[in-house]
């Protein structure tokens, strides 16, 4: 992982086309804004984990369907 430090108003730059910026901190809140093109999605972290089990859990129910059509 890659920590750096930034104050409110700087900005990253990610693979040449992504800025993440600091917009706003208050106490232990920082506010961010990020600039992407529209194909890149952007998810909280918590929210691409529940995707993601969802996904694993369709994958699945879709695997257990497919068996019983065999059989």
């Amino acid at each position: 992982m890659l920590a750096l430090t930034r104050k409110k108003g700087e900005s990253i730059v990610v693979n040449n086309n992504i800025e993440i910026s600091i917009l706003d901190i208050r106490g232990e809140q920082v506010k961010i804004g990020i600039s992407a093109p529209k194909e890149v999605p952007i998810y909280r972290k918590e929210v691409h984990q529940q995707i993601q089990k969802e996904n694993e859990a369709a994958v699945s129910l879709e695997s257990v369907n497919v068996l019983e059509n065999i059989l």
